[in-house]
C-alpha cells in the first residue's frame, strides 16, 4: 500500500521536525522545544524500540544489522564507507516507522522530533515551517562527539575502548564520522531551503537563543 504525501502532510500537521549533523544541538533544542511548549518529545532515534520488534531482514536489513550483533566490536570496526551507508540507509528504512509513529502521537498534540527522515522525503511529507535544519562544522561533529552523557554514545566509546588496539580503533570509528558528516552532507543540508541554524565554536552558550529562532520559525511564540 502507498498513501499519498498529501495525505501524510494533513496527517502530520502537528510534527515539527529537527534534522542535521551531529554535535549540532539537535538533541538538545527538542528537549527544550517539548519543554517550553508542552509538546510530545520525540528524542533521538525514538523509533526504534517498534522498528527493533517489527523489522524484518528482508525488508529492513540495515534497521536490522543491530538488534542482531552478537559482538558490539564488529560494529565499532567497520569500513568509514560502510558506516556512511549503514547510517544513512537506516535513516530512509526508519522514515516509514517514523511516520507511523509520528501519525499516532500527533493527533491531539503538537509533536517536536529529532529526526533521520531524508530530507528530500522531508520535502514531500512537510513544509518549510515544520523543518529545521541544525549544523555544526565537521572539526565539531567528530572530535566532540563524545562529549555528551547519554547512554548510547557511552555505550559505543565503552566498546572501543575494550578493543584490542582501542586507539587504531578510535581512529577508524571518527573516519566513519567524518565521512557522515563530511561536506558533500553538509552542504545538501545547507543548500536544502529549510530553516536552517549554525553552531558555532565559539565556546558561548547560545542554547535560550536558538530555542527562541526554532519557536519564532514553527511559529509556536504566542
Amino acid at each position: 500500500m502507498k498513501i499519498e504525501n498529501n495525505i501524510l502532510k494533513h496527517y502530520l500537521r502537528n510534527v515539527y521536525f529537527i534534522t542535521g549533523t551531529a554535535y549540532a544541538g539537535k538533541s538538545t533544542m527538542v528537549k527544550m522545544l517539548a519543554e517550553r511548549y508542552d509538546m510530545v518529545f520525540c528524542g533521538e532515534n525514538y523509533y526504534i524500540p517498534v522498528s527493533d520488534t517489527v523489522a524484518t531482514p528482508d525488508v529492513q536489513p540495515d534497521l536490522c544489522y543491530r538488534k542482531n550483533l552478537t559482538d558490539w566490536k564488529d560494529f565499532v570496526t567497520r569500513s568509514p564507507e560502510e558506516y556512511e551507508r549503514w547510517i544513512y540507509n537506516s535513516g530512509k528504512e526508519g522514515a516509514e516507522f517514523e511516520v507511523a509513529e509520528l501519525i499516532s502521537v500527533s493527533k491531539n498534540r503538537k509533536v517536536i522530533a529529532d529526526t533521520s527522515i531524508p530530507i528530500s522525503m522531508l520535502k514531500e511529507i512537510s513544509d518549510y515551517h515544520h523543518v529545521a535544519v541544525m549544523l555544526s562544522p565537521q572539526s565539531m561533529s567528530v572530535e566532540r562527539f563524545f562529549d555528551r552523557s547519554d547512554p548510547e554514545k557511552r555505550f559505543i566509546l565503552n566498546v572501543i575502548e575494550s578493543c584490542e588496539n582501542s586507539e587504531a580503533v578510535m581512529d577508524n570509528y571518527k573516519r566513519g564520522l567524518a565521512r557522515i558528516n563530511s561536506q558533500k552532507h553538509y552542504d545538501a543540508y545547507a543548500k536544502s531551503g529549510f530553516f536552517t541554524v549554525v553552531r558555532e565554536d565559539n565556546g558561548k552558550d547560545t542554547r535560550e537563543e536558538v530555542c527562541d529562532a526554532l519557536a519564532r520559525h514553527f511559529g509556536l511564540m504566542k
